[in-house]
């Protein structure tokens, strides 16, 4: 990553944060729950942008607009919401889960080839 691309980040993460905000106050405080529950989450394409966010964000500037509470368009299972725009994401979990079933799995075969040479 070069010197313009942390930059750029930068650039691009202060103007999300300022577009938060912008919005009105309920808003703010259920964006900042979606935020921590997605980096306790963890979705891997947190990783490569804002686009997740940035997303949210379009959704609740819309939902402010139009006059709705955020709970109007997040309902007020606000984990079930999160957890609906993400459910075809790949998440750090799915991969700590493989990464343990494939340490598993290696650590059984070693044991029954073992097991077998020894017959």
């Amino acid at each position: 990553m070069s010197i313009r691309d942390i930059i750029e980040g930068k650039k691009e993460w202060r103007s999300h944060v300022a577009r938060v905000k912008a919005l009105p106050k309920d808003y703010q405080i259920v964006y900042k729950e979606i935020q921590k529950y997605y980096f306790k989450v963890g979705p891997v394409e947190l990783t490569e942008g804002t686009d997740l966010l940035s997303g949210i964000i379009d959704l609740f500037e819309e939902g402010a607009a139009s006059g709705k509470g955020v709970l109007e368009v997040t309902g007020s299972d606000v984990a079930a919401f999160c957890d609906d725009l993400i459910k075809d994401s790949e998440t750090y979990a799915d991969i700590y889960q493989r990464s343990a079933d494939e340490e598993v799995n290696k650590a059984m075969k070693k044991v029954m080839n073992k097991t077998e040479k020894h017959r």
